[in-house]
C-alpha cells in the first residue's frame, strides 16, 4: 500500500500538475494539504476518474485537507477533537478499508508565526490536541499514519540552513518540543525508518532562490504507530516534483508498506 502526503498549495491552480504526479506515482492513499477550497469546489470528479474515494474538509481560501483513496473510506472524522471553537480545517482522518486496514489522517499543523503572538498559541494548544487525539487512537489497536505538513523542524539536521529559522515559529524549542511529545507517544518517522540521507528536503519556500539553492527543510512527515511501522517497507521523497511546471513549495512523501500485517500479529 502506497501512502502519499502532499501540501499543494491550492488544488485547483495546481491541478495539471497534480493530476501528472497522480498518474506516474500511483498512490493507493493519498493526504493532501491546503488545498484552498469548500468542499463543493474541490476536483472531486478528476481524482474519481483516477479511481479515487474522495473526502474533503475544506475551507474557503486557506488551509483545507482532502483525504483520497482507492479503496473505501470509512469512520471519517473533520476536525480535530479538544475545541468546539476551532473552525480551521485542518484535519481529517479515516479508517482506509484495505485487506488490512490503516487508520490515516491527513494533518496540516498551524505555522504559527509571528512569535510572540496567538497565532503561536493556538499553534502550541494544536498540537497539544493532536497529541491527545493521537493519544486516543493508539487504544483502538489499529494501525495508523498520521501524515502531514506539520510546520516544524525537528532538529537542526532538517534545515539546509537552521540559522535562518532561529526566530520562526517552526524551529522554536516549544514546537520541537510537541513533535517529540507527538512521537514519544509510540510513532515512528518513516524517514528514520527508511533511513534516507541528510538533506533530504520536503519544502523550499518560492523567495529568494531557495530551490536553486537548495536552501530546504523538512516539515511533511509521515508518523507511523507500531502496527504501521511492522509494515513499513519503503520512503521515497519525490524532489522532482518541485521542478515540475507550476509546483507546489513542498514535494510529495510516500511510504510504501505492506499489504499485509506481519504473520506474528496474525496468530
Amino acid at each position: 500500500m502506497r501512502i502519499a502526503t502532499w501540501n499543494v498549495n491550492s488544488v485547483n491552480a495546481r491541478l495539471p500538475t497534480v493530476l501528472d504526479w497522480f498518474s506516474e506515482a500511483q498512490p493507493d492513499v493519498a493526504c493532501l494539504q491546503e488545498i484552498k477550497c469548500v468542499d463543493e469546489k474541490f476536483p472531486r470528479e478528476a481524482f474519481e476518474d483516477l479511481g479515487y474515494n474522495v473526502e474533503t474538509h475544506g475551507q474557503k481560501t486557506y488551509n483545507g485537507v482532502a483525504l483520497l483513496s482507492k479503496f473505501p473510506l470509512s469512520d471519517v472524522r473533520r476536525g480535530l477533537p479538544g475545541d468546539d471553537s476551532d473552525d480551521q480545517a485542518r484535519y481529517i482522518e479515516a479508517l482506509v478499508e484495505a485487506p488490512a486496514p490503516v487508520r490515516v489522517a491527513s494533518i496540516y499543523l498551524p505555522n504559527g508565526n509571528p512569535l510572540g503572538t496567538e497565532k503561536f498559541d493556538y499553534k502550541l494548544a494544536w498540537f497539544e490536541r493532536l497529541r491527545l487525539h493521537a493519544s486516543d487512537l493508539l487504544t483502538h489497536e489499529e494501525a495508523v499514519a498520521l501524515c502531514g505538513d506539520f510546520n516544524v523542524i525537528p532538529t537542526p539536521e532538517d534545515a539546509k540552513n537552521p540559522e535562518a529559522w532561529v526566530t520562526d515559529a517552526l524551529f522554536q524549542p516549544e514546537s520541537r518540543e510537541a513533535f517529540r511529545a507527538l512521537k514519544w507517544l509510540g510513532f515512528a518517522d518513516s524517514h528514520e525508518l527508511g533511513d534516507e540521507p541528510a538533506g533530504t528536503w520536503t519544502f523550499w519556500d518560492y523567495q529568494a532562490g531557495a530551490w536553486r539553492r537548495d536552501h530546504g527543510i523538512r516539515i511533511d512527515f509521515a508518523l507511523l504507530s507500531a502496527l504501521a511501522a511492522d509494515r513499513f517497507r519503503g520512503i521515497e521523497t519525490h524532489r522532482d516534483a518541485r521542478d515540475m511546471e507550476k509546483p507546489s513549495d513542498h514535494v510529495p512523501v510516500v511510504v510504501d508498506l505492506d499489504p499485509e500485517p506481519p504473520a506474528w500479529s496474525m496468530r
